[in-house]
């Protein structure tokens, strides 16, 4: 019996080591990255945006808004205050739409990070991302083009943490701050790869999400909505699931739909929503996520 346990405890430490150096090095740089853009560059990226608001870009500007959400390094949490400064000085709705909409889906941290997916993941990732943001303002724009989408009554101007006179004390202060919210989960992703290499059956993999690929699609979308509570923290799975068969449109599933319906991202979206609205992305996000799943699949 203690031969056995411990026979176990090697095949577990050699499948958590082997994940932890596949993806470690892309955490690591996605913290310092990810901080660097925080501290230097995100007051620049939001005054690009606000500069928008007085262009006449019509439906093309959800273009630059929601390649501007991918840039910002803000959670959800951090983006709907300062989408609430953008929409009192007059910033179109479509616009916000799709700059929330991408911003929720990814950042510069979550694309350093997925790169330990790959190159070819990591561009759909970006890709469909960007689409979705786009799709997302446009949709706004043809339905709610003479009322407002969002609710920013009560939300006060972003007070920002990063305010110490030191720039490089106030840079790793940041770090520090997203390596302990981002950290435990990532290990915990690391750990339950671990586990799935060893008890889960390729071929049970493959068959799920990789052989029958509509249904794969479909229960990848379905899946991203209980499990994903952390980029970091899903990419060891992600990895460990195309290496044994998950087909690429089901990963693009998981990926829309895991960040959009991510448990803290939604009880902010639904302070600014209301049920309709909230109902209504929910729709949104999950049409979506098979409609790209089943494209990134017929194109792959």
């Amino acid at each position: 019996m203690l031969d056995s346990l411990r026979r176990e405890g090697i095949y577990l430490w050699y499948y958590f080591s082997v994940q932890l150096e596949q993806v470690f090095r892309y955490w690591v740089l996605g913290m310092v990255i990810g901080s660097a853009i925080s501290v230097f560059a995100k007051d620049r990226l939001h005054g690009l945006f606000r500069a928008m608001a007085g262009r006449r870009l019509g439906v093309f500007g959800v273009v630059p808004a929601s390649l501007l959400g991918i840039a910002s390094p803000l959670c959800m949490y951090g983006t709907i205050p300062i989408a609430a400064s953008f929409a009192r000085q007059g910033m179109r709705h479509d616009w916000l739409a799709a700059f929330m909409m991408s911003s929720i889906l990814l950042n510069p941290q979550l694309i350093l990070y997925s790169g330990a997916l790959g190159t070819t993941v990591l561009w759909i990732r970006i890709i469909s991302c960007c689409i979705c943001g786009m799709a997302a303002g446009w949709l706004v724009g043809a339905f709610y083009s003479k009322r407002p989408f969002f609710d920013f009554r009560g939300f006060e101007d972003p007070v920002s943490r990063d305010t110490h006179p030191n720039l490089l004390v106030r840079f790793l202060k940041n770090l520090w701050r997203n390596v302990k919210a981002t950290g435990p989960m990532f290990l915990l992703g690391v750990v339950l790869s671990a586990l799935f290499q060893r008890y889960v059956p390729s071929d049970w993999v493959a068959s799920l999400f990789g052989e029958n690929e509509g249904f794969g699609v479909l229960l990848a979308a379905t899946i991203g909505v209980p499990l994903y509570a952390c980029g970091g923290g899903t990419i060891p799975l992600l990895q460990a699931w195309l290496i044994d068969g998950m087909s690429l449109g089901s990963a693009a599933a998981f990926m829309i739909t895991g960040p959009a319906t991510k448990i803290t991202n939604l009880g902010a979206l639904k302070t600014i929503l209301g049920f309709r609205h909230f109902a209504l992305y929910l729709i949104f996000v999950m049409g979506f996520s098979l409609i790209t799943g089943l494209i990134t699949n017929w194109i792959f």
